[in-house]
């Protein structure tokens, strides 16, 4: 393949349920020239994450729908090539939300420049990005954890998962998480700190293990997955507890949405708080968010994994993982050596 040629992944179809393949198309293009103002980055990593299977759909969403034809849009890592802005030099790693492409252009005004002195530029992608963002406004804001409560966290062994847990547990709270294999769980309680983890998938009845894992009941309801998972535990929350919705992944592949138990009536007679979100909802405490969480990666408070998959060619097979329940904490696409 020429030096000089660009590829990029493309929206080709709009998915009915589960995507597959035939939804992607990757073209080349020819590396882009810069103008005055701008610069051209290198990738490096890219983040695949859940949410983007909302984006795939047309339907109403607080995020605008990828366009078929045109490039998908997440999260990257890279490197500054070359700058005709002042603001950046060459060489300089930058995080933004860019083209799923080996190049970008870029004015910068959605770019952050990432020192890879603090921490790996990796984790600008996780725990002290989007997702690490993400877990600390939903709990800090939302669930406002109170030590000696209960924390129960779904998808507990995701990007935004792990996270929420850990800070959980820095607040002196009791912390059990909901995944989907045992390789999972054991990562959540052995390595993490968790006091108790489930899954889902093997437990023969969820609310009676959620009962026994959270003797006390539910205080704070981290919630990534709603379904069947969220109405058992829903069945347990405790007065006034809180629950942050963050994400909904059981249902994004769903042709006909399911239809559950009506929570209405448990909210109100606990005087129960339930509050969607989404990170940018907090956009004016970013700032405070990245000195904490940056402070409690550097004193080892808060540990992370990462589910790295080599090569360009092999994102889309990265990102579908994620409806399989194949990562471990964050799930990342190597594109280039740093």
């Amino acid at each position: 393949m020429s030096k000089n040629v660009n590829r990029k992944i493309l929206l080709a179809s709009r998915p009915n349920g589960m995507p597959d393949a035939s939804n992607f198309e990757i073209i080349e293009s020819r590396i882009p020239e810069i103008s005055e103002g701008e610069v051209l980055i290198r990738t490096l990593y890219l983040s695949v994450d859940p949410y983007m299977r909302g984006r795939m759909s047309d339907a109403k969403s607080y995020a605008k729908p990828y366009e078929v034809g045109e490039p998908f849009i997440g999260g990257m890592v890279g490197e500054i090539v070359e700058s005709k802005n002042p603001r950046f030099q060459k060489g300089q790693y930058v995080e933004g939300r860019l083209e799923w492409a080996e190049y970008n252009v870029s004015d910068g005004s959605t770019i952050r420049k990432v020192n890879p002195e603090l921490a790996p530029i990796t984790t600008a992608l996780h725990v002290l990005g989007m997702p690490g963002l993400t877990a600390y406004f939903g709990l800090m804001f939302i669930g406002q954890p109170k030590e000696g409560e209960t924390v129960v966290v779904s998808g507990a062994s995701g990007a935004v998962g792990t996270i929420v847990g850990q800070i959980a547990k820095l607040k002196g709270c009791r912390v059990v998480g909901i995944a989907g294999a045992d390789d999972k769980c054991s990562f959540l309680t052995e390595e993490l700190g968790f006091d108790a983890a489930i899954n889902y998938k093997t437990v023969e009845n969820l609310r009676k293990a959620l009962k026994e894992a959270c003797p006390s009941g539910v205080d704070v309801y981290f919630d990534n997955v709603g379904g069947k998972v969220s109405d058992a535990v829903m069945t347990l929350i405790n007065f006034q507890s809180r629950t942050a919705i963050c994400g909904q992944i059981s249902q994004y592949n769903l042709e006909k949405p399911e239809i559950g138990p009506r929570v209405a009536g448990q909210l109100l007679t606990t005087s129960s708080l339930m509050k969607g979100f989404i990170v940018s909802d907090y956009a004016d405490h970013n700032k405070e968010g990245l000195i904490q969480l940056s402070q409690w990666v550097k004193e080892g408070k808060i540990q992370y994994r990462e589910n790295i998959v080599e090569g360009f060619e092999n994102t889309v097979e990265a990102f579908l993982g994620l409806f399989r329940g194949d990562n471990i904490g964050k799930q990342l696409v190597k594109v280039a050596e740093e």
